[in-house]
């Protein structure tokens, strides 16, 4: 393995104090603060970081308006760091820091880096038990209550991607990243190969019919990992205690990942989500094709118009992906999506063949 997790997202802002007062509220520690500059340290030792989006830009980043410009990806060893940036050196430049961090863009704009996550710390959490009818585990004891929410770590970041195959592809081809699942005409699941978490990045259409999305590469989201739904929704009453703007669908479940889902608006750009009971899958995980309006949710609090009639029970293995007739496990789940035998008609129009399998080809556009 390689990629254990994001290190750092570096937030661009308009406003570097209110950013800071929502994410105290949010329930991320606050570790230092200035007049143009703030950055949380989450338990697992990644970083939040909020700074100007007037006065500090980050170099070659080429993402429209405010929200995460920078994710750093937390490496497991030196060596592992070291064939990462040999590899992304060959076609593009590659700037090490004073930390020793790595920074470098990606083919489709986005500003990443890498960094050897040596202060790593694996975050472990407790949940209550659950008493169903005819099923007690919990005798004789109340459920633990909370005051705060408190993130855990850094789960996933979204971004909306002009072009989903190509976002999806760099990451697979040069940072060793995993297809988890594929929404149609949506987008792309991906999971860094030392992590268990369903996806670590999510590249959505941009070209979709989707609220905020103008055909423009754009920050999306931020999950941030916590315990259960009570500690969602303790999370969300003590947000909208203090003032801020309440989640358009509220608290819901997908059915991609099975995670419990609450998105709030947020200053920064964009939304922050607390996340919770996400799937967790490794290299036998095989790939699934959704129709994108049943992969989107199991169920929602506040059920927006476009989901008020529900969605045809649309959902299939990727095809390309899954093990053939009498193994068990995809032949290579690490960097080489078997491409589909022959040519798409859309190939002949860029003399160049699809990198994706060919039933996400179409709809991955």
């Amino acid at each position: 393995m390689a990629i254990i997790g994001i290190e750092t997202v570096r937030y661009c802002v308009e406003d570097v104090a209110l950013c800071t007062r929502y994410f105290d509220d949010f329930g991320l520690p606050l570790d230092e603060r200035g007049p143009d500059r703030a950055t949380f340290l989450l338990p697992d030792n990644s970083k939040v970081i909020l700074q100007s989006l007037a006065d500090v830009p980050v170099e070659g980043s080429r993402l429209a308006g405010p929200g995460v410009h920078e994710v750093i990806w937390g490496v497991d060893t030196r060596s592992s760091f070291d064939r990462l940036v040999a590899g992304l050196s060959a076609d593009r430049d590659v700037r090490i820091d004073d930390a020793g961090t790595a920074h470098f863009v990606c083919d489709d704009g986005l500003a990443m880096g890498l960094k050897v996550w040596d202060d790593h710390r694996e975050v472990r959490t407790a949940t209550d038990p659950v008493n169903s009818p005819g099923n007690i585990r919990r005798m004789n004891t109340h459920r633990k209550w909370i005051a705060r929410a408190r993130p855990k770590y850094i789960q996933h970041v979204v971004f909306m991607s002009p072009d989903v195959e190509a976002s999806f592809v760099f990451m697979r081809d040069r940072l060793g990243f995993r297809m988890s699942d594929h929404q149609r005409l949506l987008g792309i699941f991906a999971r860094a190969d030392g992590t268990t978490d369903h996806h670590n990045i999510y590249f959505l259409n941009a070209n979709a019919p989707f609220p905020g999305a103008d055909g423009r590469l754009r920050f999306h989201h931020v999950n941030y990992a916590v315990t259960d739904l009570d500690e969602i929704m303790v999370g969300k009453n003590y947000m909208e205690r203090k003032g801020w703007d309440r989640s358009i669908w509220g608290v819901g479940r997908h059915r991609i990942a099975s995670s419990l889902f609450l998105y709030l608006p947020a200053p920064t750009g964009g939304e922050a989500e607390y996340g919770a009971d996400s799937d967790a899958i490794d290299d036998n995980w095989i790939p699934r094709s959704w129709e994108p309006l049943f992969g989107i949710a199991h169920w929602m609090h506040e059920m927006p118009a476009f989901w008020s009639q529900g969605a045809d029970w649309d959902v299939g293995f990727v095809a390309s992906l899954a093990p053939s007739r009498g193994s068990v496990a995809p032949d290579d789940p690490t960097l080489s999506l078997p491409v589909a035998q022959g040519r798409h008609p859309d190939d002949a129009e860029t003399g160049q063949a699809s990198t994706l399998p060919r039933e996400l080809r179409n709809a991955a556009r």
